[in-house]
């Protein structure tokens, strides 16, 4: 062989392992996996396969009743005399609790809107004393005033018409649950009783609606309702005849 043919082919060597060899690293070379056909059968028997006969297994295990089934089926009613009986045995009587309520529609439309009047209020607590609470809705029904409270009594609805009832008896008195009203009037005590204007009419304010200061008065502290309206009377000589008018029923 000549040089120069010899020469040649370690010229071509060397270009073929510069190709091999990038920056002094050795390229690995990708093997891929062969997959045979015994790999593609343990494969097939490792996969559960859903037959036409396992679906139709499952149809009959998990079918529905039909409508004859589910005709002749018992009815399983609930026993009615095993349900939980309330703690007292003494019924509410909202029926009567709803005539006294009747008795007095028109002072409690006064209250919420404040559209006619004169309207005598009292705002009391079911937390107050018994007998301080009873004296004064007998005085409201007499002087047909309304008995307003804030909310109900322990949270209540059965405990606040149980209380209410206990107070009215056979009265007709209006009493009535208007938290709105404590802010109408700026109720932050009670008993608070409050005489309104003939006519007054609402007014916008931070609680929505409420009465205009000169159309109303207010008096606060553990008196009865006379002494209040006398009160009043005294103090502000221009409801006198408001006053009045509550006062004559009281005494009447």
């Amino acid at each position: 062989m000549s040089a120069t043919k010899l020469h040649r082919i370690l010229a071509s060597l060397i270009l073929g392992l510069s190709t091999v060899f990038a920056a002094g690293s050795p390229v690995q070379a990708e093997i891929s996996p062969v997959v045979t056909e015994a790999d593609i059968e343990r494969a097939r028997r490792e996969t559960p396969m859903v037959t036409e006969q396992d679906i139709e297994l499952a149809r009959q295990k998990y079918a529905l009743p039909s409508d004859a089934e589910r005709r002749s089926a018992p009815l399983n009613s609930p026993n009615l005399e095993a349900l939980p009986q309330p703690a007292t045995s003494t019924p509410v009587d909202l029926e009567a609790l709803a005539r006294g309520y009747a008795g007095q529609s028109d002072a409690m439309m006064q209250a919420q809107g404040l559209t006619t009047g004169p309207g005598l209020f009292i705002f009391v607590s079911l937390t107050m004393p018994r007998a301080t609470l009873q004296g004064l809705v007998d005085q409201a029904a007499r002087a047909k005033a309304a008995i307003v409270i804030r909310g109900f009594a322990k949270g209540s609805l059965r405990e606040t018409v149980s209380q209410i009832q206990g107070l009215i008896g056979k009265q007709q008195v209006a009493i009535q649950i208007d938290p709105l009203a404590f802010d109408r009037f700026a109720i932050s005590k009670v008993p608070s009783f409050v005489l309104v204007r003939d006519g007054t009419r609402p007014v916008a304010c931070a609680s929505g609606s409420c009465a205009p200061a000169d159309s109303f008065l207010r008096a606060t502290g553990d008196v009865s309702l006379d002494y209040a309206l006398e009160h009043m009377q005294r103090s502000a000589p221009g409801f006198s005849p408001a006053a009045d008018i509550f006062l004559k029923r009281l005494r009447g």
